[in-house]
């Protein structure tokens, strides 16, 4: 059970939540970010970001800030929003409703072990209402789907392959920290690898 699903039931039977118990050091959540920051900067040249359980972006690394302004970002705070919405980024994705329905069904997924997640359940009627997500959604692949989605963009011509690793804090029990997200974004052939390399030299 999420750890603010089990602040709701603690607060439901007349008890403090979890999340108001500060007896753990500071020290200890500094030593978390601390480590996020590490892992975002290690992965350069390739993007990656720290996002909260809906795609709200809280931190990204240098490649990832480059990349996503050169693939036509506007700078929203929820990336979900962001990849979706109509507009310069969501036309360099080549395979975009392939995408939008692998990432819906993520989100959906993780809203779904939140019945309270009130937060989550708009962002899900949000997305559904943008232009062509809910057809997106409702198409099913006709061929067996391959084992890992690649995120294709073709920008200045160059065609990208990219696929996701997403990590967690080990064994949180705070809400807070039980809602980050670590992804990072890794090519998916020697082409894209190559461009990101030209894109980390033309960077320094």
């Amino acid at each position: 059970m999420p750890a603010a699903e089990h602040d709701v039931m603690l607060v439901s039977a007349g008890f403090a939540p979890q999340a108001a118990d500060t007896t753990w050091n500071a020290d200890v959540r500094a030593a978390v970010h601390a480590s996020i920051d590490h892992v975002l900067a290690g992965h350069d040249p390739f993007p990656a970001v720290a996002i909260d359980r809906i795609w709200n972006l809280q931190k990204a690394n240098k490649s990832a800030e480059i990349f996503f302004a050169r693939a036509g970002g506007t700078g929203q705070a929820n990336l979900l929003l962001e990849i979706m919405s109509p507009g310069l980024l969501r036309d360099t994705i080549t395979n975009w409703a392939e995408v939008t329905r692998a990432l819906f069904r993520l989100v959906d997924l993780e809203v779904n072990r939140r019945p309270h997640d009130m937060d989550g359940r708009r962002l899900l009627d949000q997305l559904k209402s943008l232009p062509g997500v809910a057809d997106a959604i409702a198409d099913q692949p006709r061929e067996h789907p391959a084992p890992v989605v690649t995120v294709e963009f073709l920008i200045d011509g160059a065609e990208l392959r990219l696929f996701s690793l997403i990590a967690t804090i080990g064994m949180s029990m705070d809400a807070t920290l039980d809602d980050l997200r670590i992804e990072t974004l890794l090519p998916a052939d020697e082409k894209t690898r190559r461009w990101f390399d030209g894109l980390r030299r033309s960077a320094s």
